[in-house]
C-alpha cells in the first residue's frame, strides 16, 4: 500500500498530537516528522519554519470556532435571540476546548501568546460577526445604536469573562451559567435602548 500523501492538514493534525504529548517547549519539527514517518525536510516544504508551523496550528485551532459561529450569526430572525445564541455558542466552544482537552488548551495558550497577529485576526473576525448581528438589529428597529462596529467591540469586551482564555478556570465554577445569562440580558437590554 503506498504511503498516504503528506498534506498540510496531516501535518497540522500530527503537530497537535505532538504538542499534546510534549508541550510547546519540548515539541520539535523532528517530532512531528517522526510521527508522520517522514523527514523533517518534508515538513519544512509545507511550513518554512517551526514558527510558521506553530502559527498555522494556532490559526487552525481558532478557525474551528469561526464556522460554527458564522452559521449562528447568519441565521434569520430577530437579532436579540441571534446574539444570545452566538454568545452561547462561543462560550460553549471555549468551554469544550478548555475542558475536553486541557493539555492541548494549555499548549494553545502558549501558542496564542506567541502569535498575537493570529489572535488579532481571530478577534477581528469575531467582532465582525457580532457587528453583523447588531447591524441587522438596527435595521429591524430592535437595537438603538449608531455605530454597530463600536457597539460590537463593546459587546465583545463586556462578555470577555465567557470567552477570554484568561478566565478559563472560572468556566467550570458554580454559578457561571447564571452569571453568563445575567450579562447577556444586560447587554441585550442595553442594545435595545431606553424604554424598550
Amino acid at each position: 500500500m503506498p504511503p498516504e500523501t503528506l498534506t498540510p492538514d496531516r501535518i497540522l493534525e500530527a503537530t497537535e498530537d505532538v504538542l499534546r504529548r510534549y508541550g510547546p517547549a519540548k515539541a520539535t519539527v523532528v517530532d512531528v516528522a517522526r510521527a508522520l514517518g517522514v523527514s523533517h525536510g518534508s515538513v519544512y516544504r509545507h511550513f518554512g519554519s517551526k514558527a510558521a508551523l506553530r502559527e498555522a496550528v494556532t490559526d487552525r485551532w481558532l478557525d474551528q470556532s469561526h464556522a460554527e459561529l458564522s452559521a449562528v450569526a447568519g441565521t434569520e430572525g430577530p437579532a436579540g435571540p441571534r446574539l444570545r445564541a452566538w454568545l452561547s455558542a462561543l462560550f460553549a466552544a471555549k468551554r469544550r476546548k478548555a475542558g475536553g482537552d486541557p493539555e492541548l488548551f494549555a499548549t494553545y495558550m502558549v501558542l496564542v501568546g506567541e502569535n498575537s497577529a493570529t489572535v488579532d485576526r481571530h478577534i477581528a473576525t469575531m467582532i465582525e460577526q457580532i457587528a453583523g448581528i447588531v447591524e441587522a438589529g438596527v435595521t429591524r428597529g430592535e437595537f438603538a445604536t449608531t455605530d454597530p462596529a463600536t457597539t460590537a467591540r463593546a459587546v465583545w469586551d463586556a462578555t470577555s469573562r465567557f470567552h477570554d482564555p484568561a478566565y478559563a478556570a472560572d468556566w467550570a465554577q458554580p454559578g457561571i451559567d447564571t452569571a453568563f445569562e445575567t450579562v447577556c440580558e444586560l447587554v441585550l437590554r442595553g442594545l435595545a435602548g431606553p424604554g424598550r
